[in-house]
């Protein structure tokens, strides 16, 4: 049995009306894809095919999580993922793929194998950012980051990000903490005040 033999949809075998499958996608289905940046998943497939006149029409409905590297700090980040897919297959002389939502496949192929599109459309759901919110980045990591990362002169962006995740930490290790997480304001912004207050 080859690695995604459940895949294998049994096309010429169907009557026609509506059909149901169902799949449950695991670290191991990323693995057999040679997918390096998803280190786990649970993610459950529903497809439904409707066979009508010639024409297999499938819907995916993708729902579960993702585990991806951070691309911060390179901890585990889980993902939800919640997507659908709609694509139309009909029988011809040869496999032609006309668009994302219709393929023609050869007569002599029994089955269609949809272990590539369902990969396809779970990687199209995962952002292409990987980060963690600010504050939950491992913090020895982060601050590994920081010390080693070079500021170019001017690039006030990056000197900003560093700045919110310096306070986002400060702010959770507090929580964590139990202590006050009161906003310190600046000294000088408070004497500002104070002038248009009159006193």
């Amino acid at each position: 049995m080859g690695k995604f033999s459940e895949f294998k949809l049994p096309l010429k075998s169907l009557s026609e009306g509506t059909h149901e499958f169902h799949y449950d996608l695991t670290k191991e289905f990323f693995k057999n894809m040679e997918s390096t940046d998803i280190r786990d998943a649970a993610v459950s497939v529903d497809l439904s095919v409707m066979y009508r006149n010639g024409v297999y029409d499938l819907t995916f409905a993708c729902d579960g999580t993702v585990t991806v590297p951070c691309d911060r700090c390179l901890d585990d980040l889980e993902l939800p993922i919640e997507t659908a897919y709609h694509v139309v297959v009909k029988y011809g002389d040869s496999y032609k793929e006309d668009s994302d939502e219709f393929i023609e496949i050869p007569e002599s192929d029994n089955y269609l194998n949809v272990a590539y599109m369902i990969y396809d459309t779970v990687s199209l759901a995962i952002p292409i950012k990987h980060v963690h919110p600010l504050g939950k980045c491992n913090r020895a990591m982060s601050s590994l980051l920081k010390k080693h990362r070079s500021h170019a002169a001017g690039d006030q962006d990056t000197e900003l990000e560093d700045e919110l995740i310096e306070e986002m930490e400060s702010r959770q290790i507090a929580e964590d903490n139990g202590q006050d997480n009161q906003v310190k304001t600046d000294p000088r912004w408070d004497a500002l005040k104070n002038l248009g207050s009159g006193e």
